[in-house]
């Protein structure tokens, strides 16, 4: 090899460099991989993504072949130079160091770097193509890979290093909402919004999507029939809560537009004591912290629409509704008059919100940060930062979002203003 001219010596110098840049750009690409994007490729019948599959499946053994092949150029190239540099300049310690430096630099820059820079940025297209000539690559020098990795495997015996390359790949619910946020246009918005609603069913509770027992109105079957349909009239929602004549305890749910169409049938004439209760549906009660995927499946099992919400000590807390359920999937749409959407009023420099309204709905609808640990609705966060009622006018700082309260009574903070900009509020 060092009866090579000059000009030999240097082309077969830059065909190393040429070489290490190849093992350096294969390493970085195929490290950079997306492994499902490279599944479905497979899947698909891509031979390029099928070899680069089976590398990854022996990791160990891939970067080995890899490793040994670029250290291998970059020594060969290292003593190429060298020995250029001494035929030109002679052999002395200062020819040799600068040789080496030269060497240094020339592999930085053209072998290492700049290769792994551009795989990087193209991982999926050059990953492929490497694999072409890595997969042969690998079965030529098996072998000496194996008895390579006996050592490797030694070394990180007696650290008690244990690596286990053939774990399956898995994502957590974060990386997988991760991975639906930034996908960008392979996924429409909207999708994108209905894909992480449905990943959140796992984790949000009925409690944070309920409506509280505060705002739920109700009848008493104990009150004569008159006065039940005229408070019936003047009702907001189509479900109330219907309760037993001693006002102690709940007797069903009654659904306005049964009692209507009711109404309807008996020619418009004056309903019967009997005939409301006949429209009324049993209670299904729910215990408060259950999941919403959860509930949605009883919901399903059971054949119910609505469910009554009880805390630990059996007490009622709200009412939760297979619509309050599909809302947070697919979001809003009008079943009820009035709609939910009433609960956020804009304003000229805000928002009057209804004080009843979820934590979490809040969150989404004004893009807000609030915390949704411990209470689940602005009222009941709002009450455990003063640890009082607070007075109407009152304004104050959350997470740095002001807030100014409206009107609060009967130990309930009823409407909340929101800034939407800090330097207009009063604080």
């Amino acid at each position: 090899m060092f009866n090579f001219s000059l000009t030999n010596q240097i082309i077969l110098l830059a065909l190393l460099l040429i070489v290490s840049a190849f093992f350096s750009i294969s390493e970085t690409s195929l490290m950079s991989l997306n492994r499902y994007r490279l599944k479905h490729l497979a899947k698909s019948g891509n031979t390029g993504a099928k070899l680069a599959s089976e590398l990854l499946q022996e990791t160990d053994k891939l970067l080995s072949v890899i490793l040994l092949c670029n250290n291998f150029s970059n020594a060969a190239a290292a003593t190429l130079v060298t020995v250029i540099a001494v035929q030109l300049y002679g052999n002395q310690e200062i020819i040799i160091m600068t040789g080496t430096l030269i060497t240094t630099f020339l592999i930085l820059i053209f072998s290492e770097i700049s290769p792994k820079v551009i795989a990087a940025a193209h991982p999926e297209k050059l990953a492929l193509s490497c694999s072409y000539i890595l997969y042969p690559l690998l079965k030529v020098l098996y072998p000496i890979v194996l008895f390579v990795n006996i050592f490797v495997l030694g070394v990180l015996k007696i650290f008690n290093i244990k690596i286990n390359f053939t774990q399956k790949n898995v994502i957590t619910m974060d990386e997988l909402k991760s991975i639906i946020s930034d996908s960008g246009k392979f996924i429409p918005n909207k999708n994108k919004s209905l894909l992480l609603n449905l990943i959140d069913l796992e984790k949000v509770t009925i409690d944070e999507i309920m409506m509280p027992h505060t705002s739920i109105e109700s009848i008493n079957l104990g009150q004569p029939i008159e006065d039940i349909l005229t408070k019936i009239e003047n009702f907001h929602h189509n479900r109330i809560l219907v309760k037993k004549q001693d006002n102690e305890g709940i007797h069903g749910v009654l659904e306005i537009n049964k009692l209507f169409k009711l109404y309807i049938k008996e020619n418009m004439q004056p309903l019967s004591h009997d005939e409301l209760i006949s429209q009324i549906d049993s209670p299904y009660f729910i215990p408060s912290g259950t999941t919403i995927y959860k509930q949605m499946q009883k919901f399903q099992d059971n054949q119910e629409k609505i469910g009554l919400i009880v805390n630990e000590h059996g007490e009622f807390i709200g009412l939760v509704t297979l619509e309050d359920i599909l809302e947070e999937v697919i979001g809003e749409f009008n079943i009820e008059l009035p709609s939910k959407s009433s609960k956020i009023i804009f304003d000229e420099d805000g928002w009057i919100v209804d004080g009843g309204i979820s934590i979490r709905e809040l969150n989404k609808k004004l893009t807000l940060n609030l915390p949704t640990k411990g209470p689940k609705t602005l009222n009941g966060l709002i009450l455990e930062f003063f640890e009082d009622i607070p007075e109407p006018n009152t304004s104050f700082k959350i997470n740095k979002i002001a807030f100014e309260i409206i009107n609060a009574q009967d130990k309930i903070v009823k409407s909340v203003k929101i800034y939407r900009n800090l330097n207009k509020s009063k604080i």
